[in-house]
């Protein structure tokens, strides 16, 4: 059984090539709105984005990127907790519930600065490059809102760590 299947075995990569997953898969408008990078879309928009994404039911170990891999899409915990640790910065993180991964990969091509591996059973969405790409070609402005928030979001990171007022 594949991971997208929900049988991902604990300390196995989940792939996230193309075609792992069936596109579409029933997510919530609700469940969308517990995202920072998605809340301030608007119904039709979270729709749109919606429909390009693609939903993972995970095992506790289960890896879902590894530091040096080959980035190609956006991640959005939805349910469960994911450690990032990244050999550079030391000190690993814990995030859960609303948390996003990878957003500079829908338009950046490049390494994965970190490794992230599931901690409890998780329920992930992942917005893949490719389904950016049809996302733009057929909502270009849910497209464009999803980059402002993502452009809003690292000045905020940034601003907080020079130590400057969000």
């Amino acid at each position: 059984m594949s991971a997208d299947e929900g049988d991902a075995r604990a300390g196995a990569a989940v792939s996230l090539d193309e075609g792992d997953a069936p596109a579409g898969a029933a997510v919530s408008l609700d469940d969308l709105k517990a995202f920072p990078l998605l809340a301030e879309l608007d119904e039709s928009e979270r729709e749109a984005v919606s429909e390009a994404l693609e939903e993972l039911r995970l095992d506790a170990g289960t890896l879902l990127f590894d530091e040096g891999e080959e980035s190609d899409g956006l991640l959005f915990v939805a349910e469960g907790a994911v450690r990032i640790e990244s050999s550079r910065a030391g000190e690993g993180v814990d995030v859960g519930p609303g948390a996003s991964l990878g957003a500079f990969s829908l338009v950046a091509r490049g390494e994965r600065e970190a490794r992230a591996e599931t901690t409890s059973r998780s329920r992930i969405l992942v917005l893949r490059r490719h389904g950016f790409g049809r996302l733009r070609d057929e909502s270009p402005r849910a497209a464009c809102r999803l980059l402002e928030a993502v452009v809003r979001e690292t000045a905020r990171l940034s601003r907080a760590a020079l130590g400057r007022p969000g």
